[in-house]
């Protein structure tokens, strides 16, 4: 195959519209509710909440605002320790720290990339105190979450799930988005479902919802003049964006099935070189496959460094590393991402307390301490890569990425 940059770029993961999305939109133009009331919010919230099992669901202007609200609903208050995924976006950990709360990080495990249960339980017998818990589905696979619920169940802890990557994936059957407490799913413009922006908060307490209603709207109290009591903010979705989510929500199955088809597409084709796909129980779990992504074994990486802002590889034959890769996929016009560099590792929380599971479970505390514990989500971060995973790209270009990948391994 003659290897030529793309015409048109090869996203990660852009939005795919069907055309049902304008209508709604237009509805809303029409009818002049172009706030954050009006009947598209009404729909996609029962819509939202039949699809992932909860009684109430919540429209919010992103995933972070619903997040934001679950601490606060969960009750953390200045100085608490919260445990949290550590391979995640920064927006799972930012609402810890809102609240003035102090994230702890606990290391990933290998079958899922999600939160380890093991070093979950070390973490408890670390902080005993600790009342809430955030997980992560990371790039849409579900968690090991019978393990992880009753490491919580057996501590008296709160679950919050972050879902913002995993709508519509499952876990024995039930969605994720239904095992918290509190539950958070995203409508960013390169998710699953799109609403170029937008979130939503999913639980079955009535009351959690309406409060979340009530702080989403500026703690408004029901009075014939604007009285506030307690503080609120502007976290409310507007009745426009939630036109389009409104058109995005039917299609949700078939962006699955197309999201499936691309990592089964490279599952195939990389079956004879040194990588293996992001994993998931098989068994137990159905993925959304938000993201494909790509993990080179441990013997088969060149040289590689990673600063702070830069990379730096060294090439060698039969070898490659995700700098490489995600260089040579850039020089062809396709965007690929590196993993989410571990939360632990950054440098806004690189003092926060990171638990492993090995020895005490202490990874760290308070200071880095090199070998003190296998780090599995800094070893996935060293060695792993999200490739294009966007569901418009056809089937030969899909071929021409899988060849310009075995390319950086000739």
């Amino acid at each position: 195959m003659e290897l030529k940059p793309f015409e048109n770029k090869i996203w990660l993961a852009s939005p795919t519209m069907h055309g049902d999305e304008i209508r709604y939109v237009q509805e809303a133009y029409e009818t002049n509710w172009m706030s954050t009331v009006g009947a598209n919010i009404n729909v996609i919230e029962q819509m939202a909440a039949e699809k992932v099992g909860c009684k109430y669901a919540v429209a919010l202007s992103c995933g972070t605002a619903a997040l934001h609200l679950a601490m606060k609903l969960a009750g953390v208050k200045p100085g608490d320790k919260v445990f949290c995924s550590d391979v995640t976006f920064a927006a799972t950990v930012n609402p810890i720290v809102y609240e003035k709360a102090i994230p702890v990080f606990i290391d990933t495990e290998r079958d899922t990339w999600n939160m380890d249960p093991v070093a979950l339980e070390k973490a408890f017998q670390l902080h005993p105190e600790v009342k809430v818990v955030v997980i992560v589905h990371l790039y849409g696979t579900p968690a090991k979450m019978d393990e992880l619920k009753a490491v919580c169940d057996r501590y008296g802890a709160v679950i919050v799930e972050d879902a913002a990557e995993s709508f519509g994936a499952t876990y024995k059957g039930i969605q994720t988005g239904k095992f918290g407490a509190y539950n958070c799913i995203s409508f960013n413009g390169n998710k699953i479902i799109t609403g170029s922006s937008g979130g939503m908060l999913l639980t079955d307490d009535l009351d959690a919802a309406n409060k979340a209603r009530k702080w989403s709207t500026q703690s408004r109290e029901n009075a014939p003049w604007y009285q506030h009591e307690e503080t609120g903010y502007n976290y409310r979705m507007s009745n426009v964006i939630a036109g389009v989510v409104r058109g995005q929500i039917p299609y949700l199955e078939a962006h699955i099935a197309q999201k499936r088809a691309i990592y089964e597409r490279y599952q195939e084709g990389f079956k004879d070189l040194p990588v293996t796909m992001n994993p998931y129980d098989a068994v137990n779990s159905v993925p959304n496959f938000w993201l494909s992504c790509l993990l080179i074994h441990e013997d088969a990486m060149c040289p590689q460094v990673l600063g702070e802002n830069k990379a730096l590889y060294r090439e060698e034959k039969g070898k490659s590393c995700p700098t490489q890769i995600l260089e040579t996929l850039a020089s062809y016009n396709a965007e690929g991402r590196p993993i989410w560099k571990p939360m632990h590792m950054q440098p806004i929380y690189r003092m926060h307390d990171f638990v492993t599971t090995e020895g005490d479970g202490r990874g760290r505390s308070n200071a880095y301490i090199p070998g003190s514990g296998e780090d599995v989500g800094l070893d996935i971060f060293n060695r792993g890569l999200c490739l294009p995973s966007d569901n418009k790209m056809t089937p030969e270009e899909q071929s021409q990425i899988i060849e310009i990948v075995k390319n950086c391994f000739a």
